[in-house]
């Protein structure tokens, strides 16, 4: 009995519903990008039934997608006495949040105010640009999903939406008003318009689906990273999932087209025929793909055919013009410029075209001349045994592998030499004066900057200081403070040398000072 009621608690612990239980599939439909909104009729004529196999279809609908900002986004708004807006297009970027969100969908009852919620949908939902609304220049669909009971004056506000640009799709479950819906869906009525008995919703899934992605496949191929001799292709990858390849066909524009820009653009005609193109094939899981060995200064022309059994796709096309060419040395820049050295760098680095660096050096106005080659994969070299405080001109030339050679000029200054201070005495005269003498009458002398300050229990300290002519070696200063200390410094043209400091020694309280020289 224990073993027969341990087998039955098993066998019911394994056919319990797991929450966890098969999680919704990532989409993998990368070819579309653009706003869907569901106009859910949920109102009394709907029965909980209905309801929840309309939900059961969306799910199943939407399940393959890929969702987000720069791919599809999904709305739901459901009909009612008044209409509510379950979720709006930003909600909501991954399948596992919005399965779960259309489970937990109620319905709404009440009267069928589809005109109403048409106006919702126009004025917010649906429009381009507005906060919370559809994405600027990209496709916008409507998909009404109604059992076809009093839909209401429906014409004219689904007339509008159409001449605004919104694509409108129609999923009947009833039989009735075939005449007012064919007049709201966007033609070809055929693919826009579906009768559907409510349990056989799912054998129109998939012809609904194909019909949302013809309206929202993001045929657009971009142009980025254009350079002088090459550029980047990228696409949205509508063969992911799928067998198949890329193949890529550019060239340069036949005399007489016109370029898109030196940026790069989007376009979708092809016209490469009449010209001499070259080929690249890339795998099915591309979406870029770059281009070498371009022409500088040149507009090329690129298509993208997506080759598969499966589906058929359109070619693609863009026109961008390769940027000028820019020859090295464009820039030359100087650091760590020292007494007797510099380091001088240039730009851009092109090893690829670049054979060798020449440089060239002299003093200002007419020194001797000085040179050094490095290696195309240098960018800097550091000039030594240079004369302090002097003017060099610098001259850095490129030979490029063409044979053409450009240079280009710069002006550098080492350094001065700033010789420290050699000594410094201070002897006392009196109770509060000291005399002050040191060394000095260095080459390039300008001067000496003299400090003092002092600085007693309960007064704040106090600074002064004096400049000296560059003859000057020994001052007198007066009525100092006590322990007060003296500072000399030699100032040159550029800078000021390394200065010695001294403490006065001497019993003084006098809180006035001043100098004498």
């Amino acid at each position: 009995m224990e073993s027969l009621m341990l087998t039955w608690m098993l066998l019911c612990s394994l056919l319990r519903p797991s929450a966890t239980q098969n999680p919704p599939p990532d989409g993998v439909l990368n070819c579309c990008e653009g706003d869907v909104l569901f106009l859910l009729d949920s109102s009394g004529s709907v029965s909980s039934y209905e309801h929840s196999r309309m939900l059961a279809f969306l799910s199943e609908l939407l399940l393959p997608f890929s969702l987000g900002q720069d791919q599809v986004r999904v709305g739901l708004l459901q009909v009612g006495t008044r209409p509510r807006l379950e979720f709006g297009f930003d909600t909501y970027s991954t399948q596992s949040d919005l399965q779960g969100a259309l489970r937990n969908t109620k319905p709404l009852r009440g009267d069928t105010n589809t005109v109403e919620a048409l106006k919702m949908a126009r004025d917010r939902v649906l429009r381009s640009g507005a906060a919370d609304g559809a994405r600027l220049g990209l496709p916008r669909v409507l998909v009404w999903l109604t059992d076809g009971v009093k839909p209401g004056d429906v014409i004219g506000p689904m007339a509008e939406l159409r001449e605004e640009g919104v694509a409108v799709l129609v999923v009947s479950t009833g039989h009735g008003n075939y005449q007012v819906l064919r007049q709201v869906v966007t033609p070809p009525v055929e693919n826009h318009l579906y009768f559907v008995d409510i349990d056989d919703m799912s054998i129109i899934t998939e012809d609904l689906r194909d019909a949302i992605i013809e309206i929202i496949r993001a045929e657009r191929i971009n142009v980025r990273d254009v350079s002088t001799n090459s550029a980047t292709l990228q696409w949205r990858p509508v063969l992911s999932g799928l067998t198949g390849y890329y193949e890529i066909r550019f060239g340069p524009l036949p005399s007489g087209g016109a370029g898109v820009g030196a940026g790069g653009g989007t376009g979708t005609s092809p016209s490469t025929s009449g010209s001499h193109y070259q080929r690249l094939a890339q795998s099915a899981d591309s979406s870029t793909a770059r281009l070498t060995g371009l022409k500088p200064d040149t507009t090329y022309t690129a298509t993208l055919t997506p080759e598969s059994n499966e589906q058929a796709f359109n070619t693609l096309s863009v026109t961008f013009t390769t940027k000028p060419e820019v020859l090295s040395p464009a820039v030359v820049t100087v650091s760590e410029s020292g007494q007797t050295s510099v380091r001088v760098s240039w730009g851009p680095l092109q090893p690829e075209t670049v054979t060798s660096y020449y440089i060239e050096y002299s003093a200002l106005p007419r020194g001797k001349l000085h040179a050094v080659t490095v290696g195309r994969t240098q960018n800097s070299t550091l000039l030594k045994e240079l004369q302090p405080d002097t003017t060099y001109l610098v001259t850095v030339s490129a030979l490029h592998a063409s044979g053409r050679e450009k240079a280009m000029s710069v002006k550098v200054c080492t350094q001065e030499v700033t010789p420290a201070l050699a000594d410094l005495q201070l002897t006392t005269v009196g109770s509060d004066s000291v005399q002050v003498d040191w060394k000095g009458s260095m080459a390039g002398l300008r001067g000496y900057w003299l400090t003092w300050e002092g600085k007693q229990s309960s007064v704040p300290a106090q600074r002064s200081s004096l400049y000296l002519p560059p003859d000057s070696l020994s001052t007198r200063l007066s009525h100092l403070p006590p322990l007060a200390r003296v500072c000399v410094s030699p100032i040159y043209k550029t800078a000021r040398g390394e200065g010695l400091c001294c403490t006065a020694q001497f019993d003084s309280d006098a809180l006035a000072y001043g100098y004498r020289s």
